[in-house]
């Protein structure tokens, strides 16, 4: 197999390849994706340069091809050119001169004759060449639609999974700042001030029983003020306890 076979065969293949597919199989598409972008990338490189120098090797059997062509052209013309002199000197009477000049003839139409076998050996080599190269290019250009697929593919795919990421992102932050949830940090610190006010309206309640104990305790003591004195009433002859009318 030729170096030409082989890239056009390598060229043939990847420019047919599902990158979809390939994708979907991978275990990691990003990594895939690089892959294919830097095997699409060195085949292309090297079919740059086999269809350079195919082109090359083209454009200098054309050049051969032309050349050939003049040949017969040119040996054509001089064959004609020596058959009129040979012509002439005969016509002249010059026999030797005129059987010269029909060797020259003779001479120059092999040579003509050569040029015309290598004119009609290198029409189909050319021709094939020709479509070598034309397939060369194609497929070169679809390497390089399909690198650009590539690209944007990764370029989609960097995306996405920024995207995906960023929305991780936030629904972490949203989880983390749950008022609902009882391990939370607002949660702990209102439970916290539940205890404080509960703990408030516990030292209320105590300081209002404390109040009315006092209170009932003078107003047990006035009693006894009241007792006493009514009791020395009595021993001194003072009436107590009497309603005026």
């Amino acid at each position: 197999m030729t170096q030409k076979q082989s890239i056009l065969g390598r060229m043939s293949q990847l420019a047919k390849a599902n990158i979809n597919a390939l994708l979907d199989r991978a275990e990691d598409p990003a990594k895939m994706i690089d892959q294919l972008i830097r095997d699409y990338t060195n085949n292309i490189a090297e079919a740059e340069q086999a269809i350079a120098q195919t082109i090359g090797n083209l454009r200098l059997a054309e050049q051969d091809y032309h050349e050939d062509v003049r040949s017969v052209q040119e040996w054509g013309a001089k064959a004609l050119a020596a058959s009129r002199t040979a012509d002439d000197r005969r016509s002249t009477g010059d026999a030797v001169n005129a059987d010269k000049f029909d060797q020259l003839a003779k001479v120059a139409l092999r040579k003509q004759l050569d040029a015309e076998s290598e004119v009609k050996a290198a029409e189909p080599m050319i021709q094939q060449q020709r479509v070598t190269v034309e397939k060369l290019k194609t497929g070169l250009s679809q390497m390089k639609d399909r690198l650009g697929e590539l690209k944007t593919k990764r370029d989609q795919l960097v995306a996405r999974q920024k995207s995906a990421q960023a929305q991780q992102a936030v629904q972490g932050a949203i989880s983390s700042i749950n008022v609902m949830d009882p391990t939370s940090e607002i949660s702990r610190f209102e439970e916290a001030v539940r205890r404080e006010e509960a703990q408030a309206m516990g030292q209320a309640e105590i300081a209002a029983t404390s109040l009315e104990s006092q209170f009932a305790e003078l107003e047990g003591s006035m009693q006894d003020v009241e007792l006493e004195a009514r009791l020395a009433a009595l021993k001194s002859g003072t009436p107590t306890g009497q309603i005026e009318s």
